[in-house]
């Protein structure tokens, strides 16, 4: 699914226009990007948590000429499924 299917979805479950769920939606990933940003986990009920996490520089090998190379610390988004969302996909 993406982002256009899942407006579509919003609209429909809720009788709304695809502007207003398209405009909710972003409102809503906007909200959780600055929070994290911030540092902050966000968390909902029933599906998951994301977090960012910090990740150190470390050894590499570039796989087609096999030259070692450092890969630079970086942040990256963690997701950890709630207990509900894994039974349903399970």
């Amino acid at each position: 699914m993406n982002k256009k299917e899942l407006i579509e979805k919003i609209s429909k479950s809720n009788s709304m226009s695809q502007v207003a769920a398209r405009e909710a939606l972003d409102a809503i990933l906007a909200s959780m990007a600055a929070s994290m940003e911030d540092g902050e986990k966000v968390t909902i009920s029933g599906f998951g948590s994301f977090r960012v996490i910090d990740k150190a520089a470390q050894k590499g090998r570039n796989p087609q000429t096999g030259e070692e190379m450092i890969i630079p610390s970086r942040r990256v988004v963690k997701f950890k499924p709630s207990k509900k969302l894994t039974a349903k996909v399970a």
